[in-house]
């Protein structure tokens, strides 16, 4: 008994050894960082003064989210980012995806050539797009031109600004999407549409009966982490308009990255982000109350 319980006792000890770089990474990369944002939320340290010269404030910086207009836009370019994005990414996604399903010569170099945009940076993207769409010598106004269309200052005009940005975030984004929505579509088992075959099932039908049903919980994996992304719209925002014209693209990552790194506003924008978390996890809550609806899981 006395072995047995040393073995037990020296497995666990070897368990924490090769735990234990990960778990100090953790620490101290993830749980530090934000205990930390809590506690400098609640006082209006400069990012310049030491800690000792941290002064608590209270809730002020968070009632002063709720009164900063900045903040209302920034949440608002969210939301509408939302509308335009979430739609497109779901419908063309699936459609990519069932697209790339298909037993056709080629077919890895197309799922290879659809999924390229992902592993690209978003500098480089954003770099590249934001020469594109340059209102005066860009590539996509001189094809426009050409089909006798005059194209807008698509990144200085607060009209087109943001669907530019949906525009761009989409093709990037489509390849991650379709790709896993094909692995969705490949885990169907086959027997379902033979039997549909039997029953004279038509195309439709099987796609809104079987193909959809089945397909759901992946539907409900990309929705939720597409959802998640797109409160954290930063990147392409940041290099292709930097939240202008006006505050058109203007996103609360954008706004805590500012108000932090060149207002030096530290508490401030660690309170914005606590504020965008508690709207992360409210959504990400009311995404998982209404799976239960739609969402299939037994087949």
């Amino acid at each position: 008994m006395r072995m047995v319980g040393q073995r037990k006792w020296n497995r666990r000890i070897a368990a924490l050894v090769f735990l234990l770089p990960a778990l100090i990474g953790l620490l101290a990369f993830q749980l530090v960082p934000m205990v930390s944002s809590v506690v400098i939320s609640f006082s209006d340290w400069d990012l310049l003064s030491k800690w000792t010269q941290i002064h608590f404030i209270g809730w002020d910086n968070y009632a002063e989210v709720f009164k900063d207009e900045k903040s209302y836009t920034s949440i608002k370019n969210v939301f509408l980012f939302l509308i335009g994005y979430m739609p497109l990414i779901t419908i063309l996604g699936t459609l990519f995806a069932v697209l790339l399903n298909r037993n056709i010569r080629g077919i890895k170099f197309y799922r290879a050539a659809v999924f390229i945009p992902v592993i690209t940076s978003w500098v480089a993207v954003s770099i590249v797009w934001r020469w594109l769409l340059n209102g005066q010598s860009g590539l996509i106004n001189y094809l426009l031109f050409k089909l006798g269309i005059h194209g807008p200052i698509w990144l200085q005009d607060d009209h087109w600004a943001l669907v530019a940005i949906i525009a761009v975030t989409i093709w990037k984004d489509i390849g991650f999407v379709s790709i896993i929505l094909l692995a969705g579509l490949q885990d169907i088992s086959e027997d379902y549409y033979e039997a549909a075959d039997l029953d004279g099932a038509s195309a439709w039908s099987k796609l809104w009966r079987i193909t959809v049903p089945l397909l759901s919980p992946t539907l409900f994996f990309i929705v939720t982490i597409s959802l998640i992304n797109s409160f954290q719209l930063f990147d392409q925002v940041l290099i292709m308009t930097n939240g202008g014209p006006a505050g058109a693209t203007s996103t609360i990552v954008e706004q805590v990255y500012k108000n932090a790194f060149q207002f030096n506003k530290m508490g401030f924008a660690a309170a914005q982000s606590w504020v965008l978390f508690l709207i992360i996890f409210t959504v990400t809550m009311i995404m998982q109350k209404l799976q239960r609806r739609w969402v299939v899981y037994e087949r």
